[in-house]
């Protein structure tokens, strides 16, 4: 009973911190840093869309919690040395399965604009799609640029 509530406990501090682990790719959000910084502002005319994959985050985190959790499950099982080869199996097994949560869960669905910007050269942004915004080819758009960090906004 108690190794049980240990588990439910770990799980759900896991999900926690995984979702605290997800930053915004989209369009419309700023990091802290880049408020009140000042912006390159450019205007092109959107030639094409793809959609794209974003892959997720990859820290420490992930694997961290999960080996925590797996080594916690793996402990309650047998005894004496046995217990402690299940929680070192436990650990590893569940490391790799916390990596493996933490970019699935923090994976996003993006856009891949192509724009023709009014200076006639071509160039690609990738972002996270934005749930109320979508984009059409011919779209005037505008390109924000701060510190090598581009986003792409409709007019």
């Amino acid at each position: 009973m108690r190794t049980s509530l240990i588990l439910i406990a770990s799980v759900s501090l896991s999900g926690l911190v995984l979702g605290g682990c997800a930053s915004s790719l989209t369009g419309d959000t700023y990091s802290r840093s880049e408020a009140r910084t000042v912006q390159l502002v450019r205007m092109g005319t959107i030639e094409s869309l793809r959609p794209v994959r974003i892959e997720g985050t990859k820290t420490p985190i992930g694997s961290g919690a999960g080996a925590v959790v797996g080594g916690i499950a793996g402990s309650g099982v047998g005894g004496g040395r046995g217990s402690a080869v299940a929680a070192v199996i436990g650990a590893v097994a569940g490391g790799m399965l916390g990596a493996a949560a933490e970019e699935g869960i923090t994976r996003t669905q993006g856009v891949e604009i192509t724009v023709r910007e009014d200076d006639g050269s071509l160039r690609a942004y990738v972002q996270a799609m934005e749930p109320n915004q979508t984009f059409r080819v011919g779209q005037r758009v505008r390109i924000l640029t701060v510190d090598g960090t581009s986003r792409v906004a409709p007019l």
